[in-house]
């Protein structure tokens, strides 16, 4: 993910595996030769953040206008896809899909040898480990940011791939904001980019139903965001006791019983229909929680219904 919604992330470098970056974004250590390809917003928003905490950095885009600003910044432009690979030792790569990755550096794959290829382009977890055959040196990374808070301390990042190669180049990464390792399975880090997106779409969407809702007693969405962030926050405490119910294996119903969530759905619903507003998202809610209680799942807590999103129910 490349333009997405900023959130407040833990400001310190993480990891679940063994490498941890730990160094600040800019924070003025010796800047290794960095090139960047695609120069779209972010791309725009990485070149920057590299020039500006000192890296030398050369950038290549088809089109190469873009590049206007940030040669102006002391960035050296390439004539050729080719002539930016060559350019440097750490490659970071940020197009639109997969598909235009594999056009722009497809031809070119001889000149990664001896390079890092680090790939910020949104994909699949399988495109990842398919490119990751490019170059033993492959980190594949999820930017979860804007492109006005790259090189910032609230942007964090996610990659996943060669633990060699993110141990080499963490000080330089560390530029765009903090970074999680998290494996050598060079898919985990789009894993976790669209399972965060997943969350960021599903709390939105809540929150929009919600503001339309409120919207028709005249109540207005700056009036109720409040009271949604404040609720959002309690989520995140259920959240927490829910994950280690579902690492376990087991769904106590300490809070409150799958059959006493169905009955409050069922009030959203009905209001959402009165309200005239649409009711597909409570709807499906509703549904969902139907079959965890078809299939067993009567008198657990409302982590049994991972079950239903496994498919097993």
């Amino acid at each position: 993910m490349t333009d997405t919604p900023n959130t407040t992330p833990n400001t310190t470098s993480t990891t679940t595996s063994t490498t941890t970056s730990t160094t600040a974004p800019n924070a003025g250590i010796g800047g290794e030769p960095v090139t960047v390809i695609g120069l779209g917003l972010m791309g725009r928003a990485l070149a920057t953040a590299f020039l500006e905490a000192g890296h030398p950095t050369t950038v290549w885009n088809r089109t190469p206008g873009k590049a206007d600003a940030l040669v102006s910044q002391g960035a050296v432009l390439a004539p050729s896809a080719a002539a930016a690979l060559q350019a440097s030792s750490l490659v970071v790569v940020c197009l639109s899909d997969t598909a235009a990755v594999r056009d722009a550096l497809g031809p070119h794959r001889a000149e990664l040898a001896g390079r890092t290829l680090v790939n910020l382009t949104s994909g699949t977890s399988d495109e990842a480990r398919e490119m990751a055959a490019w170059t033993g040196d492959y980190l594949d990374g999820a930017i979860m940011a804007i492109p006005d808070v790259i090189g910032r301390p609230e942007a964090f990042l996610l990659f996943s791939g060669s633990p060699e190669a993110f141990e080499k180049h963490s000080h330089s990464l560390d530029r765009l904001g903090n970074a999680t390792f998290f494996g050598a399975d060079p898919g985990l880090a789009s894993l976790y980019d669209v399972a965060l997106l997943g969350v960021m779409w599903g709390t939105l969407n809540a929150f929009l139903h919600g503001a339309a809702l409120l919207g028709t007693a005249k109540v207005d969405a700056t009036a109720f965001a409040p009271f949604a962030n404040q609720w959002v926050a309690s989520v995140t405490g259920f959240i927490s006791a829910y994950a280690g119910q579902i690492d376990r294996g087991s769904y106590e119903a300490e809070d409150a019983t799958l059959e006493t969530h169905l009955a409050t759905m069922k009030y959203l619903v009905r209001e959402s229909a009165a309200a005239g507003v649409d009711t597909d998202w409570p709807a499906r809610i509703q549904t969902l929680t139907e079959r965890a209680i078809d299939a067993g799942h009567d008198g657990t807590s409302y982590a049994s219904m991972i079950e239903v999103f496994r498919g097993q129910a």
